[in-house]
């Protein structure tokens, strides 16, 4: 029974891996990625709601059966070895997505279903190897970008302090507080308004000057910059990740023409010599052209 059970689920894992990995289940599972999001715009429009919602909410429904389909479909495919479908953090996330989706707290919650049937869009980048690259840098990147925060809050807060005692009097719309100095100096990281702000600074004295070309200096360009350096570095890593991938998963080889004759009567021979070891344990078992225990020199009585 267990053999019988094995090879069923070998029979059902290698016909649901040759759908999985054909690349007319990516292209159908793709397009409707692409028109779950189309269906997510379209339901933005009060109007296109009101005309169609009954044909809305079939397409809906629609949509959750194909995508249910397809996550069996990739557990099928792991049937002899169920450990592989969890081992791939996309096949984790699209069963939590697709059974979330179910679940009654979220089909009776419309904004919670809006987000879930929303993170569908996002396992568009399972698809496109570019796009992955890119999730996988974002998350890579996000140890030094915590470090980058935490630099750029203290430079925010010492200069905020700063401004704060030297323009609070002479300017309180803008650093009255250290709240407001510190979403002013945010705003000048971006250089926006900088022009107006030196102006107003060398109002006050000719030496705010000093003040705003150094913080612009460590925020705009230093801080920045370091953080464009952590993310190409996180970029690099995650394409690096994704060859040695891809170099994994091993290429068919071409089978010579008469190879596969020669491997075909290989395979019957040893099934033959399977065969006849078989026969011959079931003879010695049942006690054929087995000698006699008194028969045997030596044995006693």
């Amino acid at each position: 029974m267990s053999d019988r059970t094995g090879q069923l689920r070998s029979a059902v894992a290698d016909a649901s891996r040759r759908i999985v990995d054909s690349a007319a289940f990516t292209t159908v599972v793709f397009c409707l990625i692409v028109g779950n999001a189309a269906l997510l715009g379209v339901e933005t429009y009060a109007g296109a709601v009101h005309d169609w919602h009954a044909s809305l909410k079939t397409a809906e429904h629609l949509f959750l059966a194909a995508f249910t389909a397809e996550i069996l479909l990739r557990a099928a495919a792991c049937a002899d070895r169920p450990g592989d479908f969890f081992r791939d953090p996309w096949n984790v996330f699209d069963l939590a997505v697709v059974t979330l989706a179910f679940m009654p707290f979220a089909r009776e919650n419309a904004t919670v279903l809006r987000l879930l049937r929303l993170a569908r869009v996002v396992r568009a980048a399972r698809f496109l190897p570019q796009l992955r690259i890119v999730i996988v840098a974002v998350g890579k990147s996000l140890p030094g970008t915590v470090s980058f925060v935490l630099v750029g809050a203290l430079l925010l807060y010492i200069y905020a302090m700063v401004g704060w005692v030297f323009f609070s009097a002479a300017d309180p719309e803008h650093y009255g507080s250290l709240g407001r100095a510190a979403l002013t100096l945010f705003l000048l990281i971006t250089l926006d308004g900088l022009g107006d702000a030196v102006r107003a600074g060398l109002e006050i004295s000719r030496w705010t000057i000093v003040y705003f070309a150094s913080f612009v200096l460590l925020g705009s360009f230093l801080l920045v910059n370091l953080l464009i350096g952590v993310v190409i570095n996180s970029l690099q890593e995650a394409r690096e990740l994704e060859t040695q991938r891809d170099a994994e998963i091993p290429a068919p080889r071409p089978v010579p023409a008469g190879a596969e004759a020669e491997l075909r009567e290989q395979l019957a021979a040893a099934r033959r010599a399977l065969d006849d070891l078989e026969a011959g344990f079931a003879r010695y078992g049942s006690g054929e052209n087995r000698p006699d225990i008194a028969e045997r020199p030596g044995a006693r009585v």
